[in-house]
């Protein structure tokens, strides 16, 4: 429970922090946040031409159908890249002023769930464009959401703080998150896959969040509620271990810093 208190008594601090990685992300930008829609627009403008070529899919509404799963995807790659070097690029600060760590990876995922829901405004732009309409299924959306951050909270706190001793594990990640694409069903639907070499995908935690989004937005129906809760035990075990493994390593950050 130490760490929900230090967090409480430096909220002020936390709150600042989300605010200022929220505005100086688009810091003299001249289309500021529009950054949030451009972006992902662009991914999938490419996504959409490419794959339905390359796949030769049949899957009706194509363009839905993958950015029900490239949004919630960006969302988590954004967390893992800029996760591994929050530590870093606040090294001077840590050298000169005490304040829990855990404050910078939780800012920083906290900071990307706001990004993250202003770009699902793309989501219901391309549903109801595409003239699928909302359902009541759109309330679980929160859930989904939760579950997602509860995970990159874990994963965040566990990346930042093993790139402070090494440096390398950045691009590692970069590779592990290419390969990791493809083993998500992000521009493809899981009964493509022959059924022999499904335990991969369900083996990813992402395969669950991204059908999740899927099945409330796409469609229309309801989630999976055990595979979502399973995503929530799984981010709070891999949040502990996590912390775990932060509050271990964080006792040296200033001196590698």
């Amino acid at each position: 429970m130490g760490i929900f208190k230090k967090l409480y008594q430096y909220r002020e601090l936390l709150k600042t922090s989300i605010k200022k990685d929220i505005g100086g992300k688009y810091k003299k930008s001249f289309l500021g946040i529009l950054w949030s829609f451009i972006n992902p627009l662009l991914q999938i403008t490419v996504y959409a031409i490419i794959f339905p070529l390359i796949m030769r899919n049949n899957i009706e509404n194509y363009t839905v159908f993958m950015v029900c799963g490239l949004i919630p995807w960006t969302y988590f790659t954004n967390v893992i890249n800029r996760g591994s070097f929050v530590m870093i690029e606040n090294g001077n600060i840590i050298k000169k002023v005490y304040f829990p760590r855990e404050i910078l990876p939780i800012s920083l995922v906290t900071s990307e769930t706001v990004t993250f829901v202003i770009s699902s405004i793309i989501i219901l732009g391309f549903v109801l464009g595409y003239g699928m309409g909302l359902t009541v299924y759109v309330l679980f959306y929160p859930l989904l959401l939760l579950a997602q951050y509860i995970m990159q909270i874990g994963f965040a706190l566990i990346v930042s703080s093993i790139t402070v001793y090494f440096r390398d594990l950045q691009h590692f990640i970069g590779v592990f998150l290419q390969l990791l694409f493809y083993a998500t069903p992000i521009v493809y639907s899981i009964e493509t896959i022959p059924e022999q070499f499904r335990w991969i995908l369900n083996l990813n935690p992402m395969t669950y969040v991204i059908e999740g989004y899927r099945n409330i937005f796409y469609y229309q129906q309801m989630p999976d509620i055990g595979r979502i809760f399973g995503v929530i035990i799984f981010g709070i075990i891999i949040t502990i271990i996590g912390y775990l493994i932060f509050n271990k390593l964080q006792k040296r950050f200033a001196e590698e810093l």
